[in-house]
């Protein structure tokens, strides 16, 4: 079966003024129409370049410097400038983590839904007024017919964000990418809105890359996860079977974080170190300065991902066995 999208070995390249610096290096994963897989790291391990990538929102003087990524039948990496447009927000939309910076202040809900819309499509503004309260309705916004007349401020931040997801099915697209869609909401409304994209992947038959730092959240939505660490999965597979029983220390160190992860009389357990500079990768595996299982080959063997059938994953670490 065809992919519904594919990234193959890819590699995005920062130049700047003291040389070239690769933040994401061969980065390889599948998705099928209407799966949902978890883009799962700390802060700089690469996931929202990833993402951008996808859809050539690389800021320059970022460039994709390798790989493929397939979108159907088509190579994104390829097609012209607009061309990439034309599936940018159409076939493919994406929910960024703060959704005042994605709406305009000064322009009402229903005019940036069917500008939107109208952007992409060839149809009368009525038209688009009814798509826009058929998708504010999807996203159960009460009062439609109201809230199009309204302006961003005057909703709560669930809303806003409730809004953006709305925005971005106006087009039907078959992909959503979410960079961090909650880490501006509470803990009541991040579940909400976890909910309503299972909700919508589900009943629009929609593929879904949810990009965040949280596994909770992920091992709720997704049905496949990859961990990134400098530029670079280290572990993927099913969500079940990786939150159950992690194979790579970086994996197991993300769980043990978890909260409800902890007995109560236990401190919660960190970590040691931060996350390395692009300027500073280490040698070999760039998670062994912060393994406490590493060993000799760690410090000087780059571990290659491959597939570890008795754990029914892809695994990039030379300890396997042994963790």
């Amino acid at each position: 079966m065809k992919h519904l999208l594919e990234v193959r070995d890819l590699e995005v390249t920062f130049a700047l003024r003291f040389g070239e610096l690769t933040a994401i290096r061969g980065v390889s994963f599948t998705l099928d129409k209407g799966e949902r897989l978890g883009l799962v790291g700390e802060s700089g391990a690469g996931k929202s370049v990833t993402g951008f990538a996808i859809i050539n929102l690389i800021s320059k003087p970022g460039y994709i410097s390798g790989g493929q990524i397939l979108f159907g039948k088509e190579e994104l990496t390829r097609l012209s400038d607009k061309a990439v447009r034309d599936i940018r927000g159409n076939r493919i939309s994406m929910i960024f983590q703060d959704p005042m910076m994605t709406l305009n202040p000064v322009l009402s809900i229903g005019t940036q839904m069917t500008e939107t819309l109208l952007a992409h499509r060839k149809i009368s503004k009525k038209k688009a007024e009814e798509i826009a309260l058929e998708k504010l309705r999807k996203v159960h916004i009460s009062s439609p017919e109201k809230r199009l007349r309204q302006y961003p401020h005057e909703f709560s931040g669930g809303m806003r964000q409730r809004i953006v997801i709305a925005i971005a099915l106006l087009t039907d697209p078959a992909l959503i990418i979410a960079d961090e869609p909650t880490t501006a909401l509470d803990v009541t409304i991040q579940a909400e809105i976890m909910d309503l994209l299972l909700e919508l992947c589900e009943s629009e038959d929609m593929g879904l890359i949810l990009i965040t730092h949280d596994l909770a959240v992920v091992s709720q939505v997704t049905e496949k996860i990859a961990v990134m660490y400098a530029g670079k999965i280290v572990e993927s597979g099913l969500t079940k079977a990786i939150v159950d029983n992690p194979c790579h220390p970086y994996t197991r160190g993300l769980i043990k974080a978890l909260p409800e992860s902890r007995h109560s009389e236990n401190r919660l357990h960190q970590i040691p170190g931060v996350m390395p500079s692009l300027t500073q990768i280490p040698t070999g595996c760039s998670f062994h300065p912060r393994c406490e299982m590493r060993g000799e080959k760690c410090e000087k063997e780059i571990p290659p991902l491959i597939e570890r059938k008795s754990y029914e994953r892809m695994v990039a670490c030379h300890m396997v066995g042994e963790v």
